[in-house]
């Protein structure tokens, strides 16, 4: 099987957040055979919850969807690293492998930060690939936040 990246599909589902004022953050779930099960982008304004990060919505779809609680065999792709509290829902979810775009040394929670997936206390660690497509991923984020700071809210 030839490896086919879906983080252009999460980038869109980051521009469409970005469009409806949230952070621009995107993320795909992926069954082993390549379908995109779910893809959601940041919701946590409209939805006033702080959870609504897109890994949340995508792996609660994702599961909703499939009628199981875990997504073992499963890939994540999202635009920016996962938070600790995304990185723990990854975890606990049994993501197969994560891909992510963006580092985030401020709020990151794998390479950054609390390294969730680097504790005893970690049930479960997928395969990490990350710095795929960042470049696009950063400046979404960059381009986003240059224009909050312009507009005052």
């Amino acid at each position: 099987m030839v490896f086919r990246s879906n983080m252009s599909l999460a980038l869109d589902e980051a521009r469409n957040a970005a469009a409806r004022g949230e952070v621009p953050v995107g993320a795909v779930v992926v069954a082993p055979d390549g379908t995109i099960v779910s893809s959601a982008g940041n919701r946590t304004r409209e939805l006033n919850d702080p959870t609504a990060h897109a890994e949340m919505l995508a792996i609660r779809d994702a599961c909703a969807i499939l009628g199981v609680e875990r997504l073992g065999e499963h890939d994540l792709y999202v635009t920016l690293e996962p938070c600790p509290m995304c990185a723990g829902a990854i975890a606990n979810a049994r993501i197969r492998r994560l891909y992510y775009a963006a580092g985030d040394a401020k709020s990151g929670g794998v390479a950054h930060g609390a390294r969730v997936f680097s504790h005893p206390q970690c049930h479960h660690t997928p395969e990490i690939y990350d710095g795929v497509n960042a470049t696009e991923a950063e400046t979404l984020l960059t381009e986003f936040f240059a224009t909050k700071r312009m507009k005052p809210e």
